[in-house]
């Protein structure tokens, strides 16, 4: 309560300081219009007089004011219809964030560089959290410090720009400027109330951004970006409960401080066990336990079998093994937080004039990451740990390799009146998991503790011819056509094989024709898993290499029949070798209606290409129950299972849009308002299902010939699985919101002014209609959509974002202050924390709504250097706690929830950055 009311405090007194300013007398008027170039292939409008909205950010001087230190960061908490979603404990999306506007997919935004496609990440998202099944642009692969500013155009814009615009556009500038430039950040987490906090900071980050510029010629320039970063992680798990040792572990524990591995002579690789000597051995070092009551010690001296000693040895003796080992309960937490990371990155942007009218360009650069984060905690009462190795348990870790390369060539000019703009732009992205700390437990003994476990790899190259002409029709006509050419290629590569296989006792690949006694158990018989823990690795079967090509053709039209109206229309027509042709319009308007208040408006439809990833990407594992050898897994679209069970080859989704909205502004106080609502339709969305079971006949007996459980039987039989899901054109859905912006500058004086911004996004997602199922998987319709699926898709986004920002400058000082509102979110429990692809019962969490103030302090030292210190989250808010559930919490290891919190689960975070240029 007391950091609300602190809270309000400051609001309301940065709104009366704002009003007081906007009425002053002394305000003296100055431009408050930016020229935006998105989404017109014109010569650029100022932001009240474009069709659709768009937001220009300095990115430059959010950096310089504000403690975010990378793009995702920025966005977030400057566009509130802009979301980025923190995961921990979630595979490769602890070091890439799903960036979503308007509460639509990360594939479903268009990323460009310099006005350029940019290429997506090669991780898919196949975890239960927002954007589940989709692949999103890695925005944090560019090195904010390389940018000059942000432009997000936020309307469909397919007509324009081609697949994946259906959300809008987003496009990174690169600095153009010339001299030296520089920032050092510091910055790491002081959050006492949390758990694992235990003083002074955590989670601490440090980088070092360089920029230098120079002139080519007399008007041609260079620039480069060079930026490293250290992230240390940070955990907010709570203190384990749940049982740690059962009886079996102490004894075993006993016995190995003597050289004796239990396990080993029960039947690990290579070895025949000899029962009666496992049950003397285990008998010996049972009295060794001094906390075994006596009636205990006469029960395991009486067993004569080694089912006898499994009967009784499961029991939790976990208090008690604890103060033996002197260790506690939060030695077994897990690492519920930031993951740790590394990285080194350079970019680039040039242009050199040939001559008064051409001039060539290029710009891109490389990334390269490495990222540590970790999984659940294996305990030693699992068949998971090997105990003679780890008899404490281990928490296995994924080390994530980001390797990142775009370039971009060109040249630019004019030929006869037209402006000409021929590009060539390359990306490619891989992602390569290793995991280290670990075992393949059906390797026992003999497992190594580190795993390459393969990746993905996306490449894309685009060739671009863009022709434009401004004619003197009326009061201004341009036209502008062009075309696009695009090749993409994706690719998984396997692991090594023992990252992904099982072996038999005799260190053999398992196979469907593995007797069941050759398997490897633990004591308790329980058959030990597949591959490495934590991230089992992608097998040859999973391996593959797919690639397509687009050609496209467009049009677009921009005429002013007066000074105070605008029509903007565009089509494209785009091919596609996978899955056909698609075809999109566009038109747009903006009518002056009186001096300086605008009516807008657009309708367009859009549509979005399934990526490489849907249709190729495949993760399947080997399942053995009873002995049977059976397949469980995502498989390929377009693979026989896929077509056995009669899911569809994936196609394109196809988006309507429609937008209105108003623009006012008063140059005498400095303010601009803007107010839109939009509504988006989409087509066929692809989704990732959950599984889909085998149908089994009772007592053994098949279904009868020609049923419906017959033929689903048979598919899967062909299909060689008793469980799989795919990517599918599962739904339809519907989007409906509302965007504000408020901008107001105040000059008061000499050096003291005021800035004002206020943001609001009002959003709600749904889907609409029937589900687009198989007719062979109408029993199991609620699996294409599950409850858990609809959760992520409809509520882990807030339907409700705002921002207020107010910098006020004086002399030398600059101070910034931020409040930002999360609205509420839902997250669901979808946990399966012991591993056996059972879920609990479901029980769904909401997140209350949150304030989020941000603080920070500047001082130019001179027109050269100046110094920030400050904080993201100063009054320590943190989300709603989870329920005290196992099924959610995993044993109270995730207090915060780990997949759908919009500001982290860190807390208060601490920051300082010096900047210099020249």
């Amino acid at each position: 309560m007391r950091n609300f009311t602190h809270r309000s405090i400051i609001t309301s007194a940065i709104l009366i300081s704002t009003f007081y300013y906007a009425q002053s007398d002394t305000i003296k008027s100055k431009k408050i219009d930016e020229v935006v170039l998105l989404g017109s292939r014109g010569s650029g409008r100022s932001l009240t007089d474009t069709p659709v909205p768009v937001d220009v950010i300095n990115i430059s001087k959010i950096l310089k004011q504000s403690p975010v230190n990378n793009i995702s960061q920025a966005l977030n908490y400057i566009v509130p219809s802009f979301s980025s979603t923190s995961h921990t404990v979630n595979d490769g999306t602890d070091f890439v964030d799903p960036a979503q506007l308007r509460g639509l997919g990360p594939d479903q935004v268009l990323v460009l560089l310099n006005g350029k496609r940019r290429h997506q990440s090669s991780l898919i998202n196949v975890t239960l959290t927002p954007g589940r099944g989709s692949v999103g642009t890695d925005l944090n692969a560019i090195p904010a410090f390389a940018l000059d500013k942000i432009e997000v155009l936020r309307d469909g814009a397919s007509a324009q720009y081609g697949s994946d615009a259906i959300a809008g556009v987003v496009n990174l500038g690169l600095k153009k400027r010339l001299g030296f430039s520089g920032q050092l950040f510091l910055g790491g987490y002081a959050s006492p109330v949390t758990n694992n906090f235990s003083g002074g900071l955590d989670g601490e980050t440090i980088s070092l951004d360089l920029n230098y510029g120079f002139k080519l010629g007399k008007q041609g320039f260079f620039n480069i970006t060079t930026s490293t970063q250290f992230r240390d992680p940070y955990s907010r798990a709570g203190v384990r409960n749940g049982s740690i040792y059962n009886a079996y572990n102490a004894i075993n524990y006993r016995a190995a401080q003597d050289g004796v591995d239990i396990d080993g002579l029960y039947g690990n690789i290579g070895n025949t066990p000899n029962n009666q000597q496992i049950i003397n051995t285990i008998k010996q070092y049972a009295t060794k336990v001094n906390y075994f009551s006596s009636n205990f010690q006469s029960q395991i001296s009486n067993a004569n079998s080694i089912t006898a000693l499994q009967g009784l040895l499961g029991g939790d003796v976990t208090n008690d093994e604890l103060a033996y080992r002197g260790l506690e309960r939060k030695d077994f937490s897990i690492r519920a937080g930031q993951s740790k990371l590394q990285s080194a990155q350079l970019y680039y942007n040039s242009e050199l004039p040939i001559n008064d009218d051409w001039k060539v360009y290029s710009f891109g650069g490389y990334s390269y990451r490495l990222g540590n984060a970790g999984g659940f905690f294996r305990l030693p009462n699992t068949e998971r740990n090997v105990n003679f190795i780890t008899p404490n348990g281990y928490l296995p870790q994924i080390e994530s390799t980001i390797n990142d390369y775009s370039y971009a060539a060109g040249i630019k000019g004019k030929w006869n009146d037209w402006n000409v703009d021929l590009s060539n732009t390359f990306g490619k992205n891989t992602f390569d998991f290793g995991v280290v700390n670990t075992f393949n437990s059906s390797l026992a003994n003999n497992s190594p503790r580190t795993f390459k476990a393969g990746g993905s790899e996306f490449l894309q190259n685009t060739v671009n011819l863009d022709l434009s002409k401004k004619y003197d029709v009326l009061h201004g006509l341009n036209v502008a056509f062009g075309g696009e050419y695009r090749y993409e290629n994706y690719k998984v590569n396997a692991g090594n094989e023992n990252s992904y296989a099982s072996y038999d006792i005799y260190g053999n690949v398992v196979t469907a024709n593995t007797p069941k006694d050759n398997l490897v158990t633990d004591f308790f018989n329980v058959t030990r898993p597949a591959g490495s823990q934590v991230f089992p690795g992608f097998s040859p079967d999973n391996a593959v290499s797919g690639n397509r090509n687009s050609v496209a053709g467009y049009v677009d039209v921009e005429l002013e029949p007066t000074d105070w109206w605008l029509v903007e229309g565009a089509l494209r027509y785009e091919n596609y070798s996978d899955f056909g042709s698609t075809f999109n319009y566009k038109f747009a308007t903006n009518v002056k209606l009186v001096d300086n208040f605008n009516w807008r408006g657009a309708i367009s439809t859009g549509f979005r290409a399934p990526s490489l990833a849907q249709i190729y990407y495949s993760s399947t594992s080997t399942l053995i129950q009873q002995g049977n050898t059976t397949q469980v897994g995502t498989f390929r679209n377009n693979s026989e299972a896929a077509q056995a069970l009669g899911i569809p080859k994936l196609k394109q989704e196809t988006s309507q849009s429609y937008s209105t909205g108003v623009t006012w502004k008063v140059p005498k106080l400095n303010l601009v308002v803007t107010a839109d609502v939009y509504y988006i339709k989409i087509k066929d969305r692809v989704v990732l299902t959950d599984l889909f079971f085998r149908p089994e006949g009772i007592k053994g007996v098949d279904f009868p010939v020609g049923s419906d459980q017959a033929v689903l039987q048979d598919a899967f039989d062909l299909a060689r699985a008793s469980a799989a899901n795919f990517f599918a054109n599962a739904v339809d859905s519907q989007t409906k919101g509302l965007d504000v912006t408020i901008s107001q500058n105040s000059k008061l004086g000499s050096g003291v002014s005021l800035e004002n911004y206020f943001g609001l996004n009002l959003n709600q997602t749904k889907r609409i209609g029937d589900i687009h199922a198989s007719p062979k998987l109408v029993s199991q319709i609620n699996n294409y959509f599950s409850e858990p699926n609809r959760v992520y898709f409809e509520e882990a986004v807030p339907r409700i974002k705002a921002t207020l920002s107010n910098v006020l400058k004086f002399s030398a000082f600059n101070v910034l202050v931020r409040n930002s509102f999360f609205g509420k979110v839902t997250d669901a429990d979808v946990l399966d924390a012991n591993f056996d692809g059972v879920i609990g019962k479901q029980e769904h969490f909401e997140l209350n709504s949150r304030f989020v103030t941000d603080l920070s302090v500047g001082y130019d030292f001179n027109k050269n250097v100046s110094a920030t210190i400050g904080s993201n989250n100063i009054f320590n808010v943190m989300p709603s706690r989870n329920p005290l559930i196992n099924s959610l919490t995993a044993d109270n290891q995730f207090v915060y929830s780990r997949q759908v919190s919009q500001y982290g689960i860190g807390g208060r975070f601490l920051f300082a950055r010096v900047e210099f240029k020249f």
